[in-house]
């Protein structure tokens, strides 16, 4: 079997990270087939949204240490095959972000240390009940400066700072509360819920979508001048889009959308 598996359910893709007994962790292997499947995603436009997930006990326990072990023995310690490794996890990380279609994580059991990151990177995500996340490299003597990344741009920066150096998990309501997390569901209701989700998503205009996404993620980082010029620009582009034009005239005739019309 495949370590990272893909099913197309309509316009929703799901990806299954498939290696329970490593409790998803991110191998080099698995990091290629991440990297691969999504630059295949980011050009298949019959794909509006994308569901991410891990098979087994965890959804992901971060980096392979072993393999970091045996890094670690070149002749200069490991630090070319370090560089290299945190540069290819950076590259998927942004490929998720960069993408045309939201990415929905489907999170279960753990989320820890650059599988945390991996949550914090997707658009959204739903966790089971019980689900625990941390950034808890700082137990080993390894601060998560990468994971940092991501998840301080997504919960405030005290909770961040203090997950960060106390290593401490925290559970999926709290995940919830913080931001990190959309819901919070039951276990044996959390692929119902993550797919209801991303068909919601994908019945929207995609092209509508996706021009959003790629100017939610621009705006965010810009000032509140800059970001309204910018925003308006977009919002111009998105008017004269033929498609809006219909969703405009079928709301005003209380009618469902025919979209295709480009």
């Amino acid at each position: 079997m495949a370590i990272l598996e893909r099913h197309d359910t309509g316009a929703v893709a799901h990806l299954t990270m498939n290696t329970p007994e490593r409790l998803n962790a991110l191998s080099d292997e698995m990091l290629a087939a991440l990297q691969d499947s999504f630059d295949d995603l980011a050009g298949d436009s019959s794909v509006r949204a994308v569901v991410l997930k891990g098979t087994g006990k965890a959804f992901c326990a971060g980096h392979d240490l072993k393999e970091m072990t045996q890094g670690r023995q070149a002749e200069d310690g490991g630090k070319a095959y370090f560089k290299d490794l945190f540069d290819r996890c950076a590259q998927m990380m942004t490929t998720i972000q960069t993408l045309p279609q939201p990415v929905i994580a489907e999170v279960h059991g753990i989320a820890t240390a650059a599988g945390c990151q991996l949550v914090a990177s997707c658009d959204m995500a739903v966790a089971a009940e019980g689900t625990r996340f941390g950034v808890n490299g700082v137990n080993i003597g390894l601060f998560c400066s990468t994971p940092m990344v991501a998840l301080s741009r997504n919960i405030p920066r005290k909770h961040a700072f203090e997950m960060l150096t106390t290593g401490a998990f925290i559970d999926a309501a709290r995940a919830a509360e913080l931001g990190l997390v959309n819901k919070v569901v039951p276990h044996d209701a959390l692929a119902a819920e993550t797919a209801a989700l991303a068909e919601t998503v994908a019945g929207k205009l995609g092209a509508a979508v996706q021009i959003g996404k790629a100017a939610f993620y621009k705006q965010i980082e810009m000032g509140l001048h800059d970001a309204y010029a910018y925003t308006g620009d977009v919002m111009v582009q998105n008017m004269l889009y033929r498609d809006t034009e219909e969703g405009i005239a079928a709301f005003l005739d209380k009618r469902p959308p025919n979209w295709g019309q480009g």
